[in-house]
């Protein structure tokens, strides 16, 4: 019913144990101390409102020269800045193939634990939970397989999953179009904040993992939550949902805004990195993930990062008198060590003034 978990700690040291995998938890309808959240966590589970959605953004209105493109264009700068979540359609990947990537998935999810369980997390990447770091942390009620998607030659196929025969060959497929779309995206982005260099975040951003989490129903899912509060630390993040189950919110004005899922659709958000970029203007939002009683539930993120090493900061040419500078220049390694700890708005360490940025 467990799965190893390796990572190395600041000092470069290993560490070794197990956690639960939720699945077998859940077939066994057993709901362990260590997933029943604080009441202030809880409670916050209550605080949703459904009267709002997301924007959604036409990528074929973006294509053109004309009034309708301007118009999506501003559109796509007021999510940036107002949501920093935002969905879009007509992005150019085949639903088929984002079908027969939920099914591999499922199928994945659906082998015998012994087979899984030769995938389990190292550092980081495969398959169990990922930021566990202690043996009475408190944990989130979903299961994952993290993998490096792009470039190619960083990936580790030893977490590729052989089973299901179509799995190596559908995410290769999928990991290409996600790469051309979040190009296309990143580029946009760019445009709108009038950046001198409108491919910068394209050449930035050229590392793409990639998570697939499987949320099992949970007997009590008012106690639990499926994926903890937290921003996203790359630039952008693409993430194909699960038609008909609701599970992913977003937080805005101090509420949950559930993000009902659009067939064919895809949900794109805001990361730290174009954050601070932006010097404040374009926003990471926090987000989370809620079990439900009835229905299992699979999501499939796609993360496009900077490399370890690569230097973050606001980019000069948005910076004057209206707009001072809101975050000193970093290291993307020095961030990822706030992120590992901290999870949520792990920005923070790099504000200049903490309220004069959100």
């Amino acid at each position: 019913m467990n799965a190893a978990v390796a990572y190395k700690e600041a000092d470069g040291s290993s560490k070794r144990f197990t956690v639960p995998i939720v699945q077998e938890l859940a077939s066994n309808d057993l709901l362990p101390e260590r997933y029943i959240r604080s009441e202030d966590e809880r409670s916050s589970l209550l605080n949703t409102s459904s009267q709002i959605a997301i924007p959604v953004i036409d990528m074929e209105l973006l294509s053109g020269e004309n009034d309708c493109r301007q118009k999506e264009m501003e559109k796509l700068a007021m999510a940036c800045e107002e949501w920093g979540f935002f969905q879009v359609v007509n992005h150019g990947i085949p639903g088929s193939l984002m079908e027969q990537m939920k099914r591999i998935t499922r199928e994945f999810v659906l082998l015998p634990l012994q087979e899984k369980v030769q995938y389990a997390v190292q550092e980081h990447e495969g398959y169990g939970q990922a930021f566990v770091f202690s043996e009475d942390q408190q944990l989130d009620w979903s299961d994952l397989l993290y993998l490096t998607i792009m470039p190619a030659e960083k990936r580790k196929m030893k977490f590729w999953p052989a089973k299901p025969v179509e799995f190596r060959k559908t995410v290769e497929e999928y990991a290409i179009l996600v790469q051309r779309l979040s190009n296309q995206m990143l580029y946009l982005i760019a445009e709108n904040l009038s950046l001198n260099a409108p491919d910068r975040f394209v050449h930035m951003f050229g590392e793409i993992s990639q998570s697939m989490h499987y949320y099992p129903p949970c007997p009590r899912p008012d106690l639990v939550i499926g994926l903890s509060s937290h921003t996203d630390g790359g630039g952008i993040t693409i993430l194909l949902q699960e038609d008909g189950v609701v599970g992913l919110q977003v937080r805005k004005d101090g509420d949950w805004i559930p993000v009902q899922p659009i067939p064919g659709g895809l949900v794109i958000n805001i990361g730290d990195m174009v954050e601070v970029i932006s010097n404040g203007k374009y926003k990471s939002i926090e987000h989370r993930a809620v079990a439900n009683k009835e229905k299992d539930r699979i999501s499939i993120a796609a993360f496009c990062n900077p490399e370890k090493e690569a230097e973050i900061g606001p980019a000069c040419e948005l910076i004057n008198e209206s707009n001072p500078l809101n975050y000193r220049n970093f290291k993307r390694s020095e961030y990822l060590e706030s992120y590992f700890l901290e999870g949520k708005k792990a920005i923070e360490f790099a504000k200049i003034n903490p309220s004069s940025a959100a």
